[in-house]
């Protein structure tokens, strides 16, 4: 079970460099909100600094990143493999993973500052609460679901968010360039006792269980994660996926 993560007074330590990577795709439509979202990590005390990894998007991605003040790098299109270059780029002392389409609610970077100034927590790392920017039950019985999942599973998705200290980053061996479940196989190596839960939400953009159908979406992300736990590879998977 994953705990919830300890809270110490963060006027007792230094706060280090927090790098903020994200990683996008034709993401234009969601990025400036989640982008705008961070504003807060400068008042909370943080030392940020914004990075979006595009994997060559046909959109106004980069130029939204820009405008918003974050650093954009260029890569192939592959999340793992974006995600790492964003992480090797960064220069902070903590790296702080978000997708493109998740915003993170006001309090987050009070949560982040007590967690990272915690040095027990060097050799951990944090995910954020799971919602969805969408009122119907569909959505909260998701939630549940993914709650539980958190919760019982210790397999956090991407879409919470994943705060990790560089060191023990690289000590894992970091994000490896896979197309999918790049997410996963890294928690999987950082293990559930090293997992802590932040008392913040990650907000997921629920578009695409809304064009797809939740549960169809739902079921289609199930079976990607029950053929990576058989040992399917990921670029077969993303097939499914896509």
């Amino acid at each position: 079970m994953i705990r919830l993560s300890r809270h110490c007074n963060p006027e007792r330590a230094r706060v280090p460099r927090l790098s903020i990577v994200i990683p996008a795709l034709n993401a234009a439509q969601t990025l400036a909100s989640v982008l705008a979202s961070l504003a807060e990590d400068g008042a909370a005390g943080l030392d940020p600094e914004h990075i979006v990894v595009d994997g060559g998007s046909e959109d106004a991605s980069a130029t939204v990143a820009r405008e918003h003040g974050a650093r954009v790098l260029s890569s192939a299109p592959s999340r793992g493999g974006q995600l790492a270059a964003g992480a090797a780029s960064g220069r902070g002392e903590w790296l702080l993973f978000l997708h493109a389409d998740t915003r993170l609610e006001p309090g987050w970077a009070a949560a982040v500052r007590s967690f990272i100034a915690d040095a027990d927590n060097r050799e951990r790392a944090a995910v954020f609460r799971f919602a969805l920017d969408d009122d119907s039950r569909a959505a909260r019985r998701l939630e549940r679901l993914v709650a539980w999942r958190t919760r019982v599973l210790a397999l956090p998705y991407g879409d919470q968010g994943l705060l990790i200290a560089k060191t023990f980053y690289e000590r894992l061996g970091g994000f490896r360039p896979l197309p999918l479940m790049e997410d996963v196989d890294l928690v999987r190596r950082i293990g559930r006792r090293r997992l802590a839960l932040l008392g913040a939400c990650a907000i997921t953009s629920s578009a695409r269980y809304r064009r797809e159908g939740w549960r169809r979406r739902s079921l289609r992300n199930l079976a990607c994660l029950a053929l990576y736990c058989l040992g399917v590879p990921p670029r077969l998977i993303h097939r499914l996926y896509a």
